[in-house]
């Protein structure tokens, strides 16, 4: 079985200002630094085998804090970099309400291409690191889509994704599970 656990990276000044991110590389806040270093913490001692991430900023600096205590193989994977929201990044959820009620933000990834992408690194995980449990640290959008898709659309996540949660996916018997999501009892 190949379980992952996937870390949302830890909060941003954009995401204190409720600025939409996307492909935008955005470093984290000291806040954000604190809740990488949380994530570093409970998992001290646990027994995963590599550390997969984004490449931006934000994911990479949150896996390298988490790596501090497990000195793990990190693998940058551009299939889970953040989806591209176009025009809308940067902009508030209050410029976003007004700029695009419909929430059709031009030049966007299609949600089409974000799952292509995203299911695409699954893919790699099980063929690099068969069998093994893996550290993936990913992006809000990436995580509630990769969520969603592996369970079938069965998995409705009303809540935002929080900064730094965990969720946690099995492969076995060739069918992806989630075994829980946005868990956040680590962050203090």
């Amino acid at each position: 079985m190949t379980k992952i656990c996937l870390i949302r990276h830890g909060e941003t000044d954009w995401n204190v200002r409720g600025k939409i991110q996307g492909k935008t590389d955005i470093p984290l806040n000291e806040n954000g630094i604190m809740q990488a270093k949380q994530c570093r913490d409970y998992l001290d001692g646990s027994d995963w085998d590599v550390i997969v991430t984004s490449p931006l900023k934000r994911a990479k600096h949150t896996a390298m804090i988490i790596n501090e205590a497990l000195k793990l193989k990190m693998v940058e994977m551009n299939e889970f970099m953040e989806r591209s929201f176009g025009d809308a990044e940067g902009k508030t959820r209050e410029e976003r309400a007004i700029l695009y009620p419909n929430h059709q933000y031009p030049n966007q990834e299609s949600r089409e291409d974000l799952i292509t992408r995203i299911m695409s690194g699954l893919e790699k995980i099980l063929s690099q690191f068969p069998e093994q449990k893996v550290l993936l640290v990913a992006h809000g959008a990436v995580i509630h889509t990769l969520l969603t898709v592996v369970s079938e659309d069965q998995l409705m996540i009303e809540n935002y994704l929080s900064n730094a949660c965990m969720s946690n996916i099995h492969y076995k018997e060739k069918k992806w599970e989630v075994k829980d999501y946005n868990l956040v009892n680590h962050l203090m």
